[in-house]
């Protein structure tokens, strides 16, 4: 008798696995098609990977938002900036060039515009990533500064913006947008126009600040800590960084400078309400540090928990231990400023074409401090989700 009820067991669990992964593709192929005409910037695409706005397509796909031909929107070709071909060569494709009649009517085509991570591509890492080009050159060591090859916020793409906030058109702009190498001259512009004002400093938490154990802090990081700090490096736990514009580094470690190592957002009622997002989730990835204006509201922030000895390099450097994490204008126009690389997220597009996947996203979070799957899935999806949702329906009762 227990064999026939542990047999009938497997047969309904091998029934349950095969048949809810067919169940949801079919939910996700009888769902209707939404048309949204959408602008897409990034212009640090370093190979064919396109993690900079590959979770903005996986939401679009998810979602069925499609282009007006009725296509999917692909990650590798539907976007503008620039575009390696894998060998080594590249080409860029963006608003240089446009008179202002043709950035009118690319603000009268489009319906939306998301410019995500402008902060471009540079020397070493090009080389880095295709030696084979120059090999008779060093390419030098990752994580160093080098010559600027592309990128930035340019003149007609603030233009751009300008036009569609005119329109009444979604905007939505992310960290890094008017950092370097955007010049002063258009970041002053952009702040402005959009009433945020970039502090001068970014920050990333680290799950290590031991050079002998981490790959990825910066080499320039260090050194300039270093330079700045009679030649010394002295963390070994977890940490965060900061950076200010002139490459003058702060460092918090865990336990000696924070009670908790990582940044966490916490988002207010309107954003847990509305949105669906978690009303706290640890974001270990590149932030900026920015106020906003009256005509804007704050949706979530960023908190740094720090003890006393953390508190006092913190004032000591006018750094914030709260700050904005999602804008949101109070304007008629919807425009939308996420403080930190929230569109770069390792994640894969496999499951994008299955309905009420969110449902299932706790079986493949990590504990892991650096993971950032939980963060899509919990905080990005969700808000990116509902923007996307109640703008489409909003055009869509206007068309009818």
């Amino acid at each position: 008798m227990a064999r026939i009820v542990f047999n009938a067991f497997l047969i309904l669990l091998l029934l349950v696995l095969i048949g809810l992964p067919v169940f949801m593709w079919v939910s996700w192929n009888m769902a209707d098609e939404k048309p949204l005409e959408i602008f897409i910037l990034d212009k640090t695409v370093l190979n064919d990977n396109y993690q900079e706005h590959q979770s903005f397509n996986w939401v679009l796909k998810n979602k069925k938002y499609v282009k007006s031909d009725g296509d999917f929107y692909l990650p590798e070709r539907d976007y503008y900036g620039f575009f390696p071909d894998g060998k080594g060569s590249y080409t860029t494709n963006d608003l240089e060039g446009k008179t202002i009649e043709d950035l009118e009517r690319l603000a009268d085509s489009y319906d939306m515009v998301y410019y995500t991570d402008l902060y471009g591509i540079y020397w070493i890492e090009w080389h880095n990533e295709y030696p084979h080009v120059k090999p008779e050159e060093d390419p030098g060591l990752m994580g160093e500064r080098s010559a600027w090859i592309y990128g930035g916020l340019s003149q007609n793409e603030l233009t751009f913006l300008r036009l569609m906030k005119a329109r009444n058109k979604l905007i939505i702009n992310e960290f890094n947008i008017i950092g370097s190498p955007t010049s002063l001259g258009i970041r002053r512009e952009y702040e402005e126009e959009f009433d945020i004002t970039w502090s001068n400093w970014t920050g990333r938490y680290f799950s290590t600040l031991d050079t002998t154990k981490s790959e990825e802090i910066p080499h320039w990081l260090v050194r300039n800590y270093m330079k700045q700090n009679n030649n010394e490096w002295p963390f070994k736990n977890s940490g965060i960084a900061f950076v200010r514009n002139d490459d003058f580094i702060v460092v918090l470690e865990n336990e000696t400078h924070l009670n908790i190592e990582v940044p966490y957002i916490y988002s207010g009622e309107k954003l847990v309400d509305n949105y669906g997002v978690a009303k706290k989730i640890k974001y270990p990835y590149w932030f900026d540090i920015c106020a906003s204006g009256n005509l804007n509201e704050v949706l979530a922030e960023y908190r740094i928990d720090s003890n006393t000895r953390g508190d006092s390099i913190l004032k000591r450097w006018n750094i914030p231990k709260e700050f904005p994490a999602v804008i949101k204008s109070k304007q008629d126009y919807p425009y939308y400023y996420f403080a930190g690389d929230f569109a770069d997220n390792p994640i894969s597009m496999k499951l994008a074409r299955l309905r009420h996947v969110e449902k299932f996203d706790y079986l493949i979070y990590s504990p892991i401090t650096q993971e950032r799957r939980s963060f899509f899935g919990l905080f990005y999806r969700p808000m990116v989700t509902k923007i996307l949702d109640d703008y489409y329906n909003g055009l869509k009762s206007v068309n009818e």
